[in-house]
């Protein structure tokens, strides 16, 4: 038993978790995940696994308070039960955007979250694409952030796009934009942005040429649509031809689906990070799977080689 490897599944996500598994061909860990009849989380790891590097798959996606108990109980489970190691992979990294006191008496919610990972007894964290790259300090122990770029880069240049420009959103998303143009050997464009509220996104200006131009607007996630729609209204009004959504973690909130059925999207693409309610989906949706690029960072971590190197 010693140093085996074993991949636990929550229920955020179990058919993420099955394909990372079979990725690697192992079977998913035997766990009881459910709730005591007042609501409490329930956990019991049903086979050994003292000794053993575990792995932990669970996306604190909605209901976001309860995949985050879920998976502090399931770590705790682990602990309790002798695990050599413990890694929580956290596909999507829930309370990212409250990463900074930004006014007056508001909390910094993505380090307690951190905090309680750590506290829970996880050795060391695997994600991706977080909404903010200074979170991977908020982590006390070692955090290995992954990006779906390969993922989706892959996916367009298989659509092999005539006259591409790739744009961001915002001024936020420049360092991701330019890695997408980089790979797809295509120019960038800049839509500046003002943020009047939580859902609330005004176009302010551009900077490149859009006009005439195939566009795939990049962002890290797709939450209630209004900075995708208004960058995309935006960037029509200047001539721009077919517009393609690209965001790794679909959350689709609110009223997201309705909004961005606003603008005929050529194709809105999501990886599987959270997983795509049956009502949520729409033809022109594409959600792509991530969990080979999982499967083989979960794999370097458990032989104890390099991760990073998946992307050089």
């Amino acid at each position: 038993m010693d140093n085996e490897m074993k991949i636990f599944a929550g229920n955020s996500n179990p058919e993420l978790a099955d394909e990372i598994a079979r990725s690697l061909n192992v079977g998913l860990g035997r766990a009881e995940v459910g709730r005591f009849p007042e609501g409490e989380i329930k956990v019991k790891i049903a086979e050994n696994v003292r000794g053993c590097d575990v792995f932990i798959v669970q996306s604190t996606c909605p209901p976001v308070n309860d995949n985050l108990v879920e998976l502090l109980v399931m770590i705790d489970a682990a602990r309790r039960a002798s695990a050599r190691r413990i890694t929580a992979v956290i596909p999507y990294f829930g309370y990212a955007r409250q990463d900074r006191k930004d006014q007056p008496r508001v909390p910094i919610t993505a380090k307690l979250v951190a905090n309680l990972i750590a506290k829970a007894g996880a050795d060391r964290v695997l994600t991706m694409d977080l909404h903010a790259q200074q979170i991977q300090g908020f982590f006390d122990i070692p955090l290995d952030h992954l990006m779906a770029l390969p993922v989706l880069v892959e996916h367009f240049r298989e659509l092999r796009i005539p006259d591409l420009t790739i744009c961001t959103a915002d001024v936020g998303g420049i360092k991701g934009a330019w890695r997408f143009a980089e790979r797809l050997n295509a120019p960038l464009a800049i839509v500046d942005k003002k943020r009047s509220g939580d859902t609330q996104v005004q176009a302010l200006a551009l900077i490149g040429e859009v006009e005439g131009r195939n566009i795939i607007i990049p962002d890290d996630m797709i939450a209630t649509g209004g900075t995708l729609v208004n960058a995309a209204r935006f960037l029509r009004e200047r001539g721009a031809r077919d517009l393609y959504a690209c965001g790794t973690h679909g959350v689709l909130s609110g009223d997201a689906v309705e909004r961005l059925g606003e603008v005929a999207f050529r194709e809105v693409v999501m990886t599987n990070t959270i997983p795509l309610e049956p009502r949520k989906r729409r033809d022109n949706y594409r959600h792509l799977s991530i969990a080979r690029l999982f499967g083989e960072a979960i794999l370097r971590i458990h032989k104890e080689t390099s991760v990073s190197s998946l992307f050089e």
